[in-house]
């Protein structure tokens, strides 16, 4: 049968029950990043998008997208998150807005899909509010960069 936790022995799907798990403080940083026209990339510095703050609309999207992971995800738990961040950083360099997105819970299980969620949906975010004048915007490098609590321990990745 398959190591995976999320069947049972028919193969099945299936919830994980954590009820024995010990509740700890738990931690995770995903991030994610948007290759852009720089044409783009200057309107959304100068607050020139026609449909608003791109990087405050895109960070409020990643807060209300981690709340909505258990509704999104199936047999993800549903988590009281204790905190949420989704910092946008603009990268004039290489055309790029790098979104890192941290949440926080003391529970007995992790919140990596919770800021994995919020990562994507601020870039998903940022190409809907700026798709009218560049379709050709690239999503990438979605990925859990950090996570502590638990069983597991700290993970961290560059």
């Amino acid at each position: 049968m398959s190591s995976f936790t999320h069947f049972d022995q028919q193969g099945n799907a299936k919830m994980v029950d954590v009820s024995k798990k010990d509740i700890t403080q738990r931690k995770a940083t995903a991030c994610a990043s948007i290759l852009m026209k720089n044409s783009t990339l200057a309107l959304i510095i100068e607050g020139r998008v026609g449909k608003g703050d791109v990087l405050q609309v895109a960070r409020l999207a990643g807060i209300m997208a981690a709340k909505q992971t258990p509704n999104l995800i199936p047999l993800c738990h549903p988590l009281g998150l204790d905190s949420v961040e989704v910092d946008l950083k603009c990268d004039k360099s290489i055309n790029t807005i790098n979104i890192s997105a941290t949440c926080a819970v003391k529970s007995r299980t992790g919140v990596e899909m919770e800021a994995l969620t919020a990562a994507s949906v601020a870039a998903l975010t940022v190409y809907d509010m700026c798709k009218s004048v560049d379709r050709s915007m690239i999503i990438s490098d979605l990925r859990v960069t950090y996570k502590s609590g638990g069983k597991s321990g700290q993970f961290v990745q560059d």
